[in-house]
């Protein structure tokens, strides 16, 4: 008894039992934070996919045939309404997420909002659905301020929301006519059951990481626990940086035992996380590649522009000794930095005569939109400064923003001069190409004002090479 009595009251099962503890709240902590991070991530993912796709179908509407649908219910017999619910139907079809796609108007009367173009309704298909919308059926759209304020661009509910039609998470874009106001919104749902579906499949995996965690804390606790006081620790701070969205951390445990192998658990985790979240970095950039190059097809003169300055600024930067990844990551920039167009009308874009200050002022805003187009692809400054700080000027005269310098980054830099050479040398609507010993002359005399000279000088020697 003496004996028991002893073993019980021991440091070593006071250290075992507060290390199990300790290690459980560890495990429990990190899992919940895990849990909700990645809840979180799996949301805005949701909330970004609808947005884009709720923009890219909002381009491809044809306002001035959605100007002519009476809104009555007659209007869904007229050839526009029957045009634009057919392409409606196609883009739900290739997105199967999409449980209901639909087109509204403002009324005169606030928060109220009526019908345009409701596919389902000509496809009279009413299962699972309360009511039909028909051209002019009024809606009240005050109950959702992310509706109410789609006229100003691309916005999703920022919850689950309840309407006549259930339960859905819901995205808007605005369609706007030739002159760029807008008049219209589109919308697109996803039911509340795809996301929930979701969250329970992360809640089982969290529930399953943390029943393991617990299995190892047990068995690993009795019989390692001084040795595992260190482990512990780096795991914890594992554990902080990870809730703090720095998935490249790694655990370092010098141990061959189970805590070892519960560290490259850890990190396994961390780097199925870091690749997951890659994997959907790299599908938003494929997406907003091809709006570009979308974009890009429609005028023939500018076919191509964002990929090739895209080569040219990473030529530059592996001559300027910039690490292979970055000068990558550049390049991928670069044949972003002009994604901010899509929000200037084509008009404008390929006017063959001169602007007017009006029209030069919607040009210029084109960096600042492209980078809260981009801000959820890419994550690092430096690269998002490559979409706003291309049209800077080393001597301070450019914009958005008049940084001088080493003010703007030397990735911004670099695809300023790649971006110049490729408008320079190609042929616009409004002017020819010019030969290639004037366009380096052009960059010679403009080093030092307009470009930085260290990075003309790099991509001299590499248009001297290929001479």
């Amino acid at each position: 008894m003496k004996n028991g009595s002893m073993f019980f009251r021991s440091f070593y099962l006071k250290v075992t039992l507060t290390f199990i503890v300790s290690l459980l709240f560890v495990a429990l902590l990190g899992n919940f934070i895990l849990f909700r991070y990645s809840l979180k991530l799996q949301f805005n993912q949701f909330r970004d996919k609808l947005a884009i796709i709720a923009q890219t179908a909002a381009l491809s509407v044809d306002s001035s045939a959605l100007d002519s649908i009476p809104l009555n219910p007659q209007g869904i017999k007229t050839p526009a309404f029957e045009s634009i619910a057919v392409q409606l139907l196609k883009i739900k079809q290739a997105n199967p997420l999409i449980q209901y796609i639909y087109i509204m108007k403002m009324t005169d009367k606030p928060g109220i909002w009526q019908f345009v173009v409701d596919p389902d309704a000509l496809t009279e298909k009413k299962i699972k659905r309360k009511v039909t919308s028909y051209p002019g059926d009024k809606y009240d759209a005050s109950r959702f301020p992310g509706m109410l304020n789609a006229l100003s661009g691309p916005t999703t509910d920022s919850e689950l929301v309840i309407d006549e039609w259930g339960k859905a998470l819901s995205g808007y874009a605005p369609i706007s006519d030739r002159s760029g106001r807008p008049v219209a919104v589109l919308g697109v749902d996803i039911d509340a059951a795809d996301v929930y579906f979701a969250e329970q499949g992360l809640f089982y995996r969290g529930i399953f990481v943390f029943l393991i965690g617990v299995i190892f804390s047990l068995g690993l606790g009795f019989i390692f626990s001084a040795r595992m006081i260190k482990p512990i620790k780096e795991l914890s701070e594992g554990t902080k940086h990870l809730s703090a969205g720095n998935l490249k951390y790694r655990v370092k445990v010098s141990s061959y035992d189970e805590i070892g192998q519960l560290a490259e658990s850890f990190n396994a985790m961390a780097a199925n996380l870091s690749e997951t979240r890659e994997k959907l970095h790299d599908y938003f950039y494929r997406v907003v590649q091809a709006m570009v190059r979308s974009l890009e097809a429609k005028d023939p003169y500018t076919r191509g522009h964002s990929d090739r300055v895209g080569d040219y600024a990473y030529a530059i930067a592996v001559e300027m000794g910039i690490a292979p990844e970055k000068a990558e990551e550049l390049k991928k920039a670069a044949q972003l930095h002009d994604i901010g167009k899509l929000g200037i009308h084509e008009d404008i874009l390929n006017k063959t005569s001169e602007l007017s200050k009006n029209e030069w002022d919607i040009v210029r805003k084109h960096p600042e939109v492209g980078e809260e187009i981009l801000k959820p692809v890419f994550l690092d400054e430096a690269m998002l400064s490559v979409i706003r700080s291309h049209h800077e000027r080393y001597d301070g005269t450019g914009y958005p923003d008049g940084l001088k310098g080493e003010q703007s980054s030397i990735f911004a830099q670099i695809a300023s001069v790649a971006d110049a050479y490729d408008a320079m040398i190609t042929a616009r609507s409004y002017k020819s190409g010019m030969p290639k010993e004037e366009v380096i002359k052009k960059l010679k005399e403009s080093s030092g004002t307009q470009f930085n000279p260290a990075v003309v000088q790099a991509f001299i020697r590499i248009l001297e090479r290929q001479a």
